[in-house]
C-alpha cells in the first residue's frame, strides 16, 4: 500500500481515495484560570488551563462587535511544568497545537463530548515570563517527547510576527 497525490494504491490494484487532512490550531489569548499541574503514573507532567480568545469586528451598520471563545488547553512534559510555574490567570499566551475530541458517558448515562486543544508549542506574550524573572526564558526549555510522540519546540522567534 502506498500513497500518491491523495490516492492510496493497494497491492492488488484497487485504489481508494484519501482526503488530505490537517489538524493545526494557533491561538492567542489570555488564561481564564491559573494552570493546573498534575503528573501521570509514568511521571509525565500534564498542565491544563483555559484560554479566552477575542474576535473584534465591525457589523454592517458600523457598530464595533466582539465575541469571546473559551478554549481548554492541555500541555505535556517540561512545557507543562514551565507553564504552571510562570503563567497565571489573565496572562497572555500564544499556543500552537491540535484539536482532540474527548468522549465519555456521564453519571446519568448520557454520552458527552468535549473538544480541546493539545498544545505542542507555546510562547509567553508579555515581559513577565521566565526571562523577566531571572530565568533562562522559554528558549531554555529542553525539547522532549510527549506520551503521543509529539515534540515541543519552544523558541522566542517561533511566532511569525
Amino acid at each position: 500500500r502506498y500513497v500518491t497525490g491523495g490516492t492510496t494504491s493497494i497491492a492488488d490494484g484497487q485504489e481508494e481515495d484519501l482526503m488530505p487532512s490537517l489538524n493545526k490550531v494557533m491561538l492567542m489569548g489570555n488564561l481564564t484560570r491559573d494552570p493546573e499541574l498534575r503528573y501521570l503514573q509514568s511521571g509525565t507532567a500534564v498542565c491544563d488551563f483555559g484560554m479566552a480568545v477575542n474576535r473584534r469586528w465591525r457589523s454592517n451598520t458600523g457598530e464595533q462587535r466582539e465575541e469571546v471563545c473559551f478554549v481548554d488547553v492541555t500541555f505535556f512534559g517540561r512545557t507543562a511544568e514551565v507553564i504552571s510555574e510562570f503563567m497565571k490567570k489573565g496572562r497572555p499566551i500564544y499556543v500552537e497545537g491540535r484539536l482532540k475530541l474527548d468522549s465519555w458517558t456521564d453519571k446519568n448515562g448520557q454520552k458527552r463530548n468535549k473538544l480541546r486543544v493539545v498544545g505542542e508549542t507555546m510562547q509567553f506574550l508579555d515581559a513577565r515570563g521566565p526571562a523577566a524573572e531571572g530565568g533562562s526564558g522559554p528558549s531554555g526549555v529542553p525539547e522532549e517527547k510527549t506520551p503521543s510522540g509529539d515534540e515541543f519546540d519552544i523558541e522566542d522567534d517561533s511566532i511569525p510576527f
